[in-house]
């Protein structure tokens, strides 16, 4: 199901993660990294947002034309458990369709590295999304960034709130930029042509 908003209404690309030194090279953290490569892309840098618990970017994306599309992209400053206080105040701010808003974040049941791209559904245990949809409904779009279970008998709290290994960060750089890719074919392109490209 692609998204069937006006063309001309904006988009918000929300990277969920914690904010502070101490959390940014967690694992939960991915969907702050994908908005920090996706923000130098445009060529701007995170500013506090006046009206929102946030820090944002705005800017476009896309080619020249029809297919060129006003991004905001955001990272909640609320901590990963309330993002959907932070992202309704910027929906409303900006006047963002339901269906315009992106959540970037780390996902437990996906081999890491590996992407899947979809549109609504539930939250399967992750708090910053089931925060969101709580504020929200759940027909907004997410782009999944696998992280793989914890090894052994390690808690899951412990595990996302841990960096993310040095084997890991080996390919970490690739991988972030393939989601940065993905999030931008999404919102250019539509969720289908986005899935085929980066679902695998």
């Amino acid at each position: 199901m692609d998204v069937t908003t006006d063309a001309s209404a904006p988009w918000l690309v929300a990277g969920l993660g914690n904010p502070g030194g101490e959390y940014a090279a967690n694992r939960h953290n991915v969907g702050f990294m994908v908005a920090d490569l996706l923000a130098e892309r445009i060529g701007a840098r995170f500013k506090r947002h006046g009206k929102a618990q946030a820090q944002v970017v705005e800017g476009r994306i896309g080619p020249p034309g029809p297919a060129n599309r006003r991004v905001i992209l955001a990272k909640p400053m609320s901590f990963m458990n309330v993002s959907g206080g932070p992202v309704t105040a910027l929906r409303d701010f900006y006047k963002v369709p339901v269906g315009n808003i992106v959540a970037v974040h780390d996902e437990l049941d996906i081999d890491y590295g590996v992407l899947r791209l979809k549109l609504g559904g539930g939250d399967n245990g992750h708090n910053g999304l089931k925060s969101i949809t709580k504020s929200l409904g759940p027909e907004y779009h997410r782009v999944r960034f696998g992280i793989g279970r914890p090894p052994g008998r390690m808690p899951v709290a412990d595990f996302v709130l841990r960096d993310f290994s040095s084997t890991e960060r080996k390919e970490l750089d690739y991988f972030v930029d393939r989601a940065a890719d993905a999030v931008e074919a999404l919102v250019i392109e539509g969720l289908e042509r986005a899935q085929s490209a980066y679902n695998s």
